[in-house]
């Protein structure tokens, strides 16, 4: 399919596009989620053990600074794809400008208060005093890049949504490749240990801001940043807004729940049992990001199909979509299943460390395989505009079901209670997204019926 002519999402075949589209978003996000395994493998093996744990303090800051993020790069690429079926490019173009700004305007308050108050958050997210000196010199650096990474992402997922899956793709990739010559060399060539992981990381997001501001720029695009739209307009941020509050409630939420895993670990485990679920999370986020990246690719498609009123091309997205997301976390609870010293040992030399993760991965990745569909299925309801839908989805997972198992688990079992909410919360949201899904065809037959 040609690139500069997205209304071809409205003819050529599902398969083909869903490949097009999939295969770009799939390997951005897995460059994506490099960005933190790069820095996990070379601080843990050139700083230490106890900077693997600081590094998991993190965790929440970072879903909190994806969380502002997300709220207007998803928001803002599902309106332009829907725009863009309408064949409203002015709208487009709309679109466009107010997410720039909200990605700016965003950054700088959330960057320049996390930064006013990191010591308190730090402590709160269970940072002892071991751990809190490395969280601390990692989030100030990252925190002070905020606004390069809020335009490259927002400005990335507009590219995407508006026929540039390859151009999106090669953001996240030039990128990463900055930050795996960066990172070894600010660690250890320069020894600024955690803080140089950091320090590439930010040079790494201001290059691929660089790269998308430059596409955005092109007078010879019809799809452009231009001055007039600049300015906010109350109803295109409320639709931002609207639609990106689903991706925002679940980042949030995951913020709330790392902080009581990360508390509830320390308790039982102490600052060692937090760095085995930084392990954990790493590669656990590796396969749930290959999975967003396939709800990236199939975003455009069905948003493109469901302004153009085109509802069979919707449902045939969707069912392709699933299929391929059962496939990714099912290859993903195979190989933790299989090899989890092998894959904890990628991170660490610790024998102990190592021990504790593979232990914990073993539990937590029992009910993988049905992620991939969850995960599909509520990006599909954000995907169609229905918003409060899709806020009840992000939220059934981590914070309705996991919040009571870390709750009551752990009084049972310990920190093996721990692991065992995570299987037991991915069972029970899945059986919700896959009940709200059918809630929703028979209401759409009753619809097509009358």
């Amino acid at each position: 399919m040609n690139e500069n002519n997205p209304h071809l999402m409205g003819t050529e075949p599902i398969g083909k596009l869903l490949l097009q589209y999939s295969i770009p978003a799939i390997i951005g996000m897995t460059i994506v989620s490099l960005y933190n395994i790069i820095d996990s493998i070379f601080i843990g093996h050139g700083v230490g053990a106890m900077a693997i744990a600081g590094l998991a303090i993190t965790f929440p800051m970072m879903n909190l600074t994806a969380a502002f993020g997300n709220l207007v790069s998803a928001g803002g690429s599902t309106i332009s794809s829907i725009r863009l079926g309408q064949k409203d490019m002015t709208g487009v173009n709309k679109v466009l400008g107010n997410t720039l700004m909200l990605c700016i305007v965003n950054s700088v308050i959330f960057g320049g208060l996390s930064f006013l108050f990191l010591d308190p958050i730090l402590r709160f997210f269970g940072a002892s005093g071991e751990t809190l000196p490395y969280a601390r010199d990692f989030m100030q650096i990252i925190l002070a890049g905020t606004p390069f990474a809020y335009v490259m992402i927002g400005m990335n997922y507009v590219m995407r949504a508006t026929g540039h899956p390859k151009k999106a793709m090669l953001t996240s990739m030039t990128s990463v490749l900055v930050n795996v010559i960066l990172a070894p060399l600010f660690i250890f060539q320069f020894d600024w240990g955690i803080r140089g992981a950091a320090l590439a990381t930010v040079c790494s997001q201001f290059i691929g801001m660089l790269w998308v501001l430059n596409h955005f720029l092109n007078k010879k695009s019809d799809i452009r940043l231009q001055r007039p739209y600049l300015k906010l307009e109350r109803r295109i941020v409320g639709d931002i807004f609207s639609i990106g509050m689903s991706p925002f409630l679940m980042n949030v939420t995951a913020c709330v729940i790392v902080i009581i895993i990360n508390n509830t670990l320390s308790n039982h485990g102490g600052d060692l049992a937090i760095g085995s679920y930084g392990i954990i999370n790493r590669l656990l986020m590796l396969y749930l990001m290959i999975v967003m990246g396939l709800t990236m690719g199939m975003q455009p498609i069905i948003g493109y199909n469901f302004g153009a009123r085109k509802p069979e091309r919707v449902k045939q997205t969707l069912r392709l979509a699933i299929t391929w997301g059962v496939c990714i976390t099912t290859s993903g609870f195979l190989i933790c299943e299989l090899f989890p010293h092998a894959v904890s040992a990628v991170f660490t030399s610790d024998d102990v460390l190592i021990d504790m993760a593979a232990h914990g991965l073993r539990i937590c990745v029992a009910m993988f395989p049905v992620i991939g569909a969850q995960i599909v299925i509520g990006n599909f309801f954000q995907n169609i505009g229905l918003a409060k839908m899709s806020l009840f989805l992000s939220l059934t997972r981590q914070l309705i079901f996991l919040l009571p198992c870390l709750l009551f688990f752990p009084g049972i079992w310990g920190l093996d209670g721990v692991w065992v909410s995570l299987p037991v919360s991915d069972l029970l949201a899945f059986l919700t997204a896959v009940a709200a899904l059918l809630w929703y065809m028979r209401r759409q037959k009753r619809v097509v019926t009358d």
